[in-house]
């Protein structure tokens, strides 16, 4: 049993719960590893120029510190330990930007690849609403609400996704009022947004409302519904996985 907090200090914790707090730390380092471990393999697989890069840099940021601090201090030795620790900070560096980048190519082009990049990577403030109009041929359009407006970010083909904004852009003018609309469509071809720039044009979109204008905003659209009429696969779709067994299995759903 827990000890309770005293007057000289906060609750100790018992022997059982100490070794239990142990396993937990022990069991996210294992987790973490593993996770580092698949994607130094995966990145390894799909990216040629990986390993030449991580050697190249480390080796050139260690460089670079070890003769900047032999300099100022005209020992052999002290330069040692700072070169190794910027050689590593580089590598490191330079797995997580390869990483990335082979993980949006992998991901680029199949469907379900932004929703998943708007749920799992989206960075600032915005309220996503996934699949709020889509076809059973896995095209879809998912609504951004932030400090810009409202963004409608369509993915799959082009020609049918173009009519799915326009459709989903008339309904939120009824409700949205003054506010901008923006909207953009992830894919490869022209006039889309390649999937690893999504943020980056979000970023750069002008701010229009204030953090309550948002939150007003994002809850008169909950009126609109969407999500999970038409759902999409959890992320893209997995390699070898069957585009008609998809398609069918979204005409089931919605």
């Amino acid at each position: 049993m827990a000890k309770t907090a005293g007057p000289s200090g906060p609750a100790k914790l018992s022997r059982a719960e100490k070794k239990a707090a142990r396993g937990v730390k022990r069991q996210r380092r294992r987790e973490t590893w593993g996770n580092l471990r698949q994607a130094f393999t995966l990145t390894r697989q799909n990216d040629p120029r990986f390993l030449p890069y991580l050697v190249i840099f480390g080796a050139l940021a260690a460089a670079i510190v070890y003769v900047i601090v032999f300099v100022l201090t005209g020992s052999p030795y002290y330069p040692i330990p700072l070169a190794l620790m910027f050689g590593i900070l580089a590598a490191m560096f330079v797995f997580s930007r390869r990483a990335q980048r082979s993980m949006f190519t992998q991901a680029e082009g199949q469907p379900g690849a932004a929703g998943w990049m708007l749920q799992q990577q989206l960075r600032g403030d915005w309220r996503l609403t996934q699949a709020v109009a889509g076809t059973t041929q896995l095209d879809a359009v998912h609504r951004l609400v932030g400090r810009p407006g409202v963004v409608l970010v369509g993915e799959g083909a082009q020609h049918r996704v173009r009519g799915l904004i326009a459709q989903e852009k008339k309904k939120v003018a009824r409700l949205s009022g003054d506010t901008p609309i923006y909207d953009v469509i992830v894919g490869t071809s022209d006039g889309e947004v390649r999937l690893a720039r999504l943020n980056r044009y979000l970023v750069k979109l002008p701010t229009n409302l204030s953090k309550e204008q948002v939150s007003a905003l994002d809850k008169r659209l909950a009126a609109l519904g969407g999500g999970g009429r038409n759902p999409l696969p959890q992320g893209p779709l997995p390699p070898g996985a069957k585009m008609r067994n998809m398609q069918r299995t979204v005409r089931r759903r919605s």
